[in-house]
């Protein structure tokens, strides 16, 4: 099993690792790794392997069967047992995590006035949409809605990451806040993002420490999706 070191520190950048196996079309698995695999919504990260002066870029990251894999444009002759420096494309990482804590915030607001649960979402660096399970949606409604949530970027409440046994985890209601229940069955240590007095949830993504790291969130549109499914759209200032 790789280490999956933005488990527990998403503003590392970069780790030496070691190669512990390659698969074909240029697929490279680590004993550990910087690289988020993409999941929840959260694309993978980008970046590159280096050793000896030499440069692969890494342009696809996948969780394939729990082996991660690390799949490079080039190969510059990489070997099983190969040490190399792991470093990702922090620029574009960091905006996703500003993204990601502002779509917990988003939900965090609308699940404590509203109740209503999370239908789908997705996120691009600086820019996302959620969809909820809501019968109606006005503009004024998405304007009380950035509103209330910029009031939690400007509280700057912190963000805490916990492990939790599957056990535990059971006994925490509200965790899951999506309308189904995306945690395998398998999976007996739960990883969750509290957003202090806001937002406890299941999440393996990437984080940034406080909500004011976030920026000003614009709701930047709405649509329906069906009867009772409903989206906002939202972008951050300097993405």
């Amino acid at each position: 099993m790789t280490d999956l070191l933005f488990h527990k520190d998403s503003y590392l950048q970069s780790s030496s690792a070691t190669v512990v196996k390659i698969v074909e079309d240029n697929g490279i698995i680590l004993d550990k790794t910087v690289f988020y695999p993409g999941g929840g919504g959260q694309p993978h990260d980008l970046g590159i392997l280096s050793f000896e002066s030499k440069i692969a870029n890494v342009i696809k990251v996948q969780n394939v069967k729990g082996e991660i894999i690390h799949w490079i444009e080039n190969d510059p002759g990489i070997t099983v047992g190969q040490s190399v420096i792991a470093e990702i494309d922090w620029n574009r990482r960091y905006t996703l995590m500003r993204t990601h804590t502002a779509l917990h915030i988003l939900c965090g607001v609308v699940w404590r006035d509203h109740k209503a649960q999370v239908t789908g979402g997705d996120m691009q660096p600086g820019t996302a949409r959620m969809d909820f399970e809501f019968d109606n949606m006005t503009a004024e409604f998405s304007e009380q809605i950035e509103e209330a949530i910029n009031l939690e970027v400007n509280d700057n409440k912190p963000i805490i990451i916990n492990f939790l046994t599957r056990q535990e985890a059971n006994q925490v209601p509200d965790l899951i806040r999506t309308k189904i229940n995306l945690l395998p069955e398998g999976i007996s240590e739960i990883r969750t993002i509290d957003i202090s007095g806001l937002d406890l949830q299941a999440d393996g993504g990437t984080h940034v420490k406080t909500t004011s790291e976030v920026g000003f969130i614009k709701v930047t549109g709405h649509e329906s999706k069906g009867r009772i499914n409903k989206r906002l759209r939202i972008a951050l200032d300097q993405a």
